[in-house]
């Protein structure tokens, strides 16, 4: 049975390394699903350093809007591997620019979670947690904090464990702390 964990929290807040610890002590074939592009240097640098902190023994899958899609067309002989999705705030912000509205988003976000239990593989996915700050000045940085907040909601109610991230700390909201974070 998969087992599918949300880690959440703040810009570095330690979510994305603590969702690389579970998926490597998870098992030997971790696949990254990165929903990012690169279209600056300051951008190509976070990812970079990303990179820098899995190392080797990763497979990596670029895909902005449709990482379920992209997943079920690969094939890893041997056992399902261990997936690490991250981020889903950036793949909302995708999805937003592409022109879908906050229902059409959730659906897909959820529908990638179910896909992964399909699967029956286990799954990390990383997001932020933007509904703790300042309320945006613009209507699309409103409209973004509200769309990411219904999708972390839903996202939440079907993974099995959600781990929210602060200061380097875990703290479980939902289940048990996962092992090896």
């Amino acid at each position: 049975m998969s087992c599918l964990v949300l880690f959440t929290g703040g810009t570095r807040s330690g979510k994305s390394a603590m969702a690389q610890r579970w998926t490597e002590r998870r098992g030997a074939e971790r696949v990254f699903l990165a929903t990012c592009s690169v279209d600056d240097a300051e951008m190509a640098a976070r990812v970079a350093l990303h990179q820098k902190a899995r190392g080797d023994g990763w497979k990596l899958i670029e895909e902005t809007t449709d990482p379920l899609a992209a997943l079920q067309r690969i094939e890893i002989p041997g056992r399902q591997p261990v997936l690490l999705l991250d981020c889903v705030s950036t793949w909302v912000a995708n999805l937003m620019g592409a022109g879908l509205d906050c229902d059409a988003i959730a659906e897909r976000t959820v529908a990638f979670a179910h896909g992964v239990r399909a699967l029956d593989a286990d799954a990390a996915l990383v997001t932020a947690e933007t509904g703790l700050g300042i309320v945006p000045v613009s209507t699309v940085g409103r409209r973004f904090r509200d769309v990411l907040g219904t999708v972390n909601q839903k996202l939440a109610s079907v993974c099995d464990h959600v781990v929210f991230a602060c200061c380097g700390l875990p703290l479980a909201l939902k289940g048990t702390l996962p092992e090896g974070i």
